[in-house]
């Protein structure tokens, strides 16, 4: 055999294209077409419709179990005991339980007096309460200017504690853990918690203290959050259809069920007893409040949650924030799973009910396959579809249950009905990131602990537009994410094919998915088009 002899080592019916290297890779495909492609291909189909049917029962379930709630009353006066507090002329103010309020806070430039202003606003016997401004600020400006606002507010009579480390380990349940530390916290009975944005109203530990002094069993308090600038652009009116669906069904679902419903990490007030059995703050995810909640869970204790009674804060206004967010709450509830699941399994205070709750309706369907199947079966394998006509998806999983799962996630925001077709497509751009982050904190990839603080730009009404644009102009350039690009292009060029060779028609579909994939890759989604 010579050595220059091709056809050694070209087979036969690839020679007359040897020098049309387009038409060698398609003669390659049809040739690993029928072997390898239809049946992978089929097998993440039915992957994906057996997840789709596990999110749809989850939603349904969820559903059902909201309408009667609402339909029989069932509120939390009566389910929990719940008396006001009254003075006790005799006794005075020793009758009220000692409250700590603790406020961790990073470089937080723009919110800082809005959160300690709120706090020290609370409405509650100045003797019974201490204020704790946890601040691991590394700008010596701001640290200095958050501790004069502190010294403000103790000239006041305000009991308010400016704590400072001098490092940043464990990040916030690191800061909360060294405040929980401090001497004069040994007399507190609860803490509330509230990040540098949340300004909670003077009356909020009037509601919520006596539940937690008439029921013992009961460790946590949690309310809703309200957004103060959720009309600030499309972007935030897309986040507050994805978080109203979470307190108003999710949340609320868990405490009248009984069952289990994580700590949103702030706007809650804990029994400090409670939080110390469950062991405290720990630092091993970067989501420390849903951990904290599922050990005392797991010890017996009950949580709930008040619908009624709202934290006002603040939604990112940037997709770089937005972004870096949602890493952070995918990827830490999958690594608590990895961490937890066998302790959960194995645990004998609470019953098989809540077990299957947490594990399954909990981590496995909401914090895992959510995400997943959002992405890789609208975004990856139903475009796939197209490509290879062999394999189809049965019309009741490409359109009846993406659409009665979509319309059960806006009940939470009737007001955003008309921009349904917007938050589908964000949230699908949105599912890139999730998903990516879910994968990491499942296998504790190289991102697993990053934890970056979710910018605030505080009163926004307060700045001017000129100085506004002229921000975003300036971030303009520096937005280019080549993920999304690149997710942009392949459905893009589906699209193109479904128009001209497809016989699916989900060609408007794959079009506008890829616009929003190419708008999120410039970094542009919401950040500067107007509410509509």
């Amino acid at each position: 055999m010579e050595l220059g002899d091709s056809s050694a080592v070209i087979p036969d019916s690839f020679m007359g294209y040897r020098d049309d290297i387009t038409m060698q890779m398609t003669m390659i495909l049809d040739q690993i077409r029928a072997p390898l492609i239809v049946p992978v291909l089929r097998l993440a189909v039915y992957i994906c419709l057996t997840m789709s049917v596990m999110l749809f029962v989850e939603r349904v379930y969820m559903g059902i179990v909201i309408s009667l709630v609402k339909l029989f009353g069932r509120k939390p006066e009566k389910r929990f005991k719940w008396e006001p507090m009254k003075d006790d002329i005799e006794h005075g103010n020793s009758v009220y339980p000692m409250v700590l309020v603790q406020i961790p806070m990073y470089n937080e430039r723009e919110v800082y007096q809005l959160s300690i202003g709120a706090a020290c606003g609370l409405s509650w016997p100045s003797d019974r309460i201490v204020i704790q401004v946890l601040d691991d600020s590394t700008d010596p400006t701001i640290k200095d200017l958050v501790e004069k606002e502190c010294s403000r507010w103790a000239s006041k009579g305000i009991n308010i504690k400016y704590e400072i480390r001098d490092n940043r380990n464990g990040y916030k349940a690191g800061a909360l853990k060294e405040g929980m530390k401090k001497s004069y916290v040994k007399s507190c009975d609860y803490v509330a918690i509230f990040d540098a944005d949340f300004q909670p109203e003077p009356d909020y530990l009037w509601r919520t203290v006596p539940f937690l002094l008439h029921n013992p069993k009961l460790a946590l308090v949690q309310a809703r959050w309200k957004f103060v600038n959720s009309d600030e652009c499309l972007m935030t009116r897309m986040q507050e259809m994805s978080l109203d669906y979470h307190f108003t069904v999710e949340q609320e679902v868990g405490s009248s069920t009984y069952a289990f419903f994580g700590f949103n990490g702030t706007a809650g007030i804990w029994r400090i007893s409670a939080l110390s059995e469950a062991g405290g703050w720990k630092d091993r995810t970067t989501v420390e409040d849903m951990d904290l909640a599922v050990r005392a869970s797991l010890k017996g204790w009950k949580f709930l949650y008040l619908g009624s009674l709202k934290v006002k804060n603040e939604l990112p206004s940037t997709f770089k924030a937005y972004r870096y967010q949602q890493h952070r709450w995918s990827c830490g509830p999958a690594n608590l799973f990895r961490k937890m699941a066998l302790e959960i399994m194995t645990n004998k205070n609470v019953t098989l009910w809540k077990k299957v709750h947490v594990i399954y309706s909990f981590f496995v369907v909401r914090k895992i396959v959510a995400h997943i199947v959002t992405f890789i079966f609208y975004c990856v394998v139903l475009p796939a579809t197209v490509l290879v006509p062999e394999v189809t998806v049965p019309k009741w999983g490409a359109v009846y249950i993406p659409s009665i799962i979509t319309l059960l996630n806006a009940v939470g925001t009737p007001r955003s009905l008309h921009l349904m077709v917007f938050w589908i497509l964000f949230e699908n751009v949105m599912s890139l990131h999730r998903t990516k982050a879910t994968f990491i904190g499942l296998l504790e990839g190289g991102r697993v602990n990053e934890w970056i603080v979710t910018e605030k730009l505080g009163d926004l009404k307060a700045k001017s537009a000129t100085k506004t644009l002229k921000k975003l102009r300036f971030r303009f350039g520096d937005r280019i994410h080549v993920l999304e690009l690149g997710v942009g292009m392949y459905l893009f060029f589906v699209g193109c094919y479904d128009v001209f060779f497809g016989k699916n028609h989900y060609y408007l579909y794959l079009f506008a998915q890829a616009i929003a994939f190419f708008i999120a890759g410039l970094g542009q989604i919401g950040t500067i088009v107007p509410n509509s």
